[in-house]
């Protein structure tokens, strides 16, 4: 007779090798911004448009990303489902079991900006008392799908030149795509250069809107 639950242990395998590749982790990361057409993921990853589309045919056969039909191009979203709580966990035990992580957080990200980021529960707290600036410096189109609520879209590439729309008597919030978003840790190194008080999220937008809290898009 057959085992059930190593059936469903073989099936959870399954979409833990899905998983099993750099470039697919990438893919979604990119796909929790806003949907996206083949090219525009394989340029964003640094892939060919063949091998991002076979990386993400996989994550589509198991449900990671869901695909339609627009014309001749074929857009990529992120599957339904716990993925970005799953992708989270993922990262939190890499960075707890994997010594190479650490030492490549430490190295790369801590140096940029070693001051303790703001958790989601405190920057909640504080959008309702008001006095902080959230700043979102993702490209444009990315804000535009959805932001944090009240936030400001100024990309890294903009920061110098658009200085006068950040009050330097605010401490301000900046965050990107996620945890490992270098967008937000050159930010806040640079507006610390230049004397303003910043500070990060701990994550990023997607994992913002999975908590369930809430956000704006431009109309």
């Amino acid at each position: 007779m057959s085992n059930p639950k190593r059936q469903v242990f073989e099936q959870v395998a399954e979409l833990a090798r899905t998983l099993g590749h750099a470039h697919r982790l990438e893919l979604l990361e990119h796909l929790s911004q806003r949907e996206r057409s083949v090219e525009s993921l394989a340029q964003l990853a640094g892939l060919s448009v063949a091998n991002a589309s076979q990386h993400l045919q996989q994550l589509r056969r198991h449900g990671f990303a869901r695909a339609r039909r627009d014309g001749k191009r074929v857009l990529y979203r992120l599957g339904d489902g716990p993925i970005i709580e799953l992708l989270a966990a993922l990262r939190r035990v890499a960075e707890h079991n994997v010594a190479e992580v650490r030492e490549i957080l430490a190295a790369c990200f801590d140096r940029l900006d070693g001051v303790t980021p703001v958790s989601r529960e405190e920057l909640a707290e504080r959008l309702e008392e008001g006095g902080v600036t959230l700043l979102d410096v993702r490209p444009e189109d990315e804000f535009a799908l959805g932001h944090l609520p009240g936030a400001i879209n100024i990309p890294l590439a903009d920061l110098h030149r658009r200085l006068a729309d950040l009050r330097p008597d605010r401490e301000i919030v900046a965050y990107c795509r996620g945890p490992y978003c270098v967008l937000a840790f050159e930010a806040v190194a640079e507006l610390r250069r230049l004397g303003y008080r910043v500070r990060r999220l701990e994550d990023g937008f997607p994992e913002w809107r999975a908590a369930g809290l809430p956000v704006e898009a431009v109309p």
